[in-house]
């Protein structure tokens, strides 16, 4: 019993899709949690701020799951082409979209504190 031939070990396409999923995963969290965050502030009278950095979030959730289907071409294009993955731009939205939230959540417990 040998070991398996390079072809068996690397999958052409379940590496791209389970990151694709992951991306999917990070975008609609940010979506629909921003969204709901935003929601939250406005009916309980938190500051503009709150409400706006949610809103922010959510925007950012947006337009990652927008961009995930050329996203996922481009990876797959780039390991079958043996090019390296750039994440540059998706990864800023993403971060941007986290820092939101954080952001939002340090609003509201400072509202609340006062």
């Amino acid at each position: 019993m040998g070991s398996a031939p390079e072809e068996e070990v690397w999958d052409s396409g379940l590496q791209s899709e389970r990151t694709r999923l992951a991306w999917v995963r990070t975008a609609v969290l940010l979506a629909t949690g921003g969204l709901g965050a935003a929601g939250i502030a406005l009916r309980n009278g938190l500051p503009v701020a709150a409400v706006a950095v949610f809103a922010t979030a959510s925007f950012c959730g947006g337009v990652l799951l927008i961009r995930t289907r050329a996203r996922y071409r481009r990876v797959q294009a780039a390991l079958h082409g043996g090019r390296p993955l750039d994440h540059g731009a998706d990864v800023l939205v993403a971060w941007l979209g986290t820092l939101c939230v954080v952001l939002g959540a340090v609003v509201f417990v400072w509202s609340r504190t006062l």
